[in-house]
């Protein structure tokens, strides 16, 4: 027996839609019946790159495949979003586009028609990454100075990101963003440097007021900052700009300095710590079981260049009303898109949301042709999800996908149900806003795979092929 395949696809999509020259242009998916399932497709040769297939339905025909089960009435975290960091290396190779091929490429990043994929949740550095042309902070002083009250603060090194902020609201006035500092000015650093190094002690009151003036300073440009990590991983002080910040460090700032000052000054964004490896997970652990700083903090946040993803499950047993947030994972210039998708789409997108994470974002949102910019001794591999080209052309990488087959169809407020999984294909299911409920899954195995969706009593038979990853919306 044949269900829908290849055949399918291509013989619904010459009806449907003509021929797909851009990867969301088809209209026929926006049309829905209480019996049909739309799904979009992307594979790991590349030859169906996150494209509507033709909707299957639910016909209740007993077969022996394997089963996908989704029970809604068991449920669990709520989402903020899914997206990407908004570097200042990002921002400027966008900047290098036409003025139209600029507008077109935000709105389909940022924008609810159908040829958006809709990303709703931001990441930003307070302060350069090593993701920009240059290293900075927002209070840089010549060698030998200290500025305590900071009254040399400002943003003026930001003022192109913050435009390009601006625009994007215009365009999703409900996108979320969390920020975190690469390092602290080097004049609050024992090393006096950019790379490495530890905030000196009597600087953290210093320091937490710098926090302070960032989220003040930037709702002053109409950016509301939702969360913010003190550290971005504070175990890694390798690169430029970093700084080392171990958790018995991390947890003191907090409860001593940042919490209070949020507090007095009335901030009300949310303060998530660690924001490193899922190897390292008694990190966040050791600082939550402090209740001093316990009452300050929102929750902890993950990257996975070492560990396992379950890491997060394991914070959220001990502390299960403290949330979770996966804020970063590269694509590098040697990997492959096969590799690439899969792994991140099973790691990523799926399983950071199997254990409880209310946001999946991918590293850098773009870069030029030869991974820039970045500062000196600064990473230079990282893939964006859009390459820069020149100011009329740009590629969309594979991060795009891996994205784009959440972002697109699972906004911020949907709530993960339950949903089962077999030995060769991955799952996780949400119920949106509007009542929608939304399956990704994703085959690890070279072949194809059939199996049933069983949803409230119905049936729908599915095929997805070898190595790819899938998004049905019923």
């Amino acid at each position: 027996m044949k269900f829908h395949n290849l055949y399918s696809f291509f013989k619904g999509t010459a009806l449907l839609c003509g021929v797909v020259l851009f990867p969301l242009s088809c209209t026929s998916v926006v049309q829905n019946r209480n019996d049909e399932v739309q799904y979009w497709l992307t594979k790991g040769d590349e030859s169906i790159k996150f494209k509507p297939q033709t909707p299957i339905r639910f016909v209740n025909k007993p077969n022996n495949f394997q089963n996908i089960e989704i029970d809604d009435s068991q449920k669990f975290q709520y989402i903020d979003g899914f997206g990407y960091t908004l570097t200042g290396g990002s921002v400027e190779v966008i900047n290098r586009l036409s003025s139209s091929k600029r507008k077109a490429l935000l709105n389909e990043l940022f924008g609810s028609d159908k040829n958006s994929v809709s990303i709703s949740y931001l990441r930003l550095s307070i302060g350069a990454s090593d993701l920009d042309g240059e290293v900075f902070s927002y209070d840089d002083l010549p060698e030998g100075q200290t500025d305590v009250s900071l009254s040399k603060f400002s943003l003026a090194k930001d003022k192109t990101l913050i435009a390009m902020l601006k625009e994007i609201l215009a365009i999703n006035p409900k996108i979320k963003i969390i920020a975190t500092p690469w390092s602290a000015p080097v004049w609050m650093k024992d090393n006096g440097q950019s790379k490495g190094g530890s905030l000196k002690p009597e600087f953290y009151e210093t320091y937490a007021q710098y926090f302070v003036k960032y989220i003040q300073g930037m709702q002053k440009e109409g950016i509301i900052i939702d969360a913010i990590t003190p550290q971005n991983e504070p175990l890694h002080p390798g690169n430029n700009p970093s700084m080392y910040m171990p958790s018995e460090k991390q947890r003191y700032f907090i409860k001593g300095h940042l919490g209070p000052a949020f507090k007095n000054n009335k901030i009300k964004t949310k303060i998530v710590i660690y924001d490193h490896n899922c190897n390292k997970p008694e990190y966040a652990l050791e600082i939550l079981k402090d209740p001093e700083a316990y009452q300050y903090i929102d929750g902890s946040a993950f990257h996975l260049y070492e560990g396992d993803i379950s890491a997060l499950s394991a914070v959220h047993d001990v502390f299960p009303d403290k949330n979770l947030y996966f804020t970063e994972q590269w694509t590098g210039s040697k990997g492959t898109f096969n590799e690439d998708l899969n792994w991140h789409m099973k790691n990523v997108i799926i399983g950071s949301m199997r254990n409880w994470s209310k946001t999946a974002l991918e590293w850098n949102l773009a870069n030029d042709s030869k991974y820039g910019p970045h500062t000196e001794g600064g990473c230079t591999e990282c893939k964006g999800a859009i390459t820069i080209s020149d100011s009329e052309n740009f590629n969309r990488n594979v991060a795009y996908y891996i994205v784009a087959h959440a972002s697109k169809f699972i906004p911020a407020g949907s709530q993960r149900i339950a949903s089962t999984q077999t030995k060769n294909l991955s799952t996780v299911a949400f119920k949106t806003p509007t009542g929608k409920t939304v399956l990704i899954v994703h085959n690890d195995h070279k072949d194809i795979e059939n199996f049933n969706i069983k949803f409230a009593g119905k049936i729908a038979t599915v095929s997805i092929p070898g190595q790819s990853a899938a998004t049905y919306i019923f």
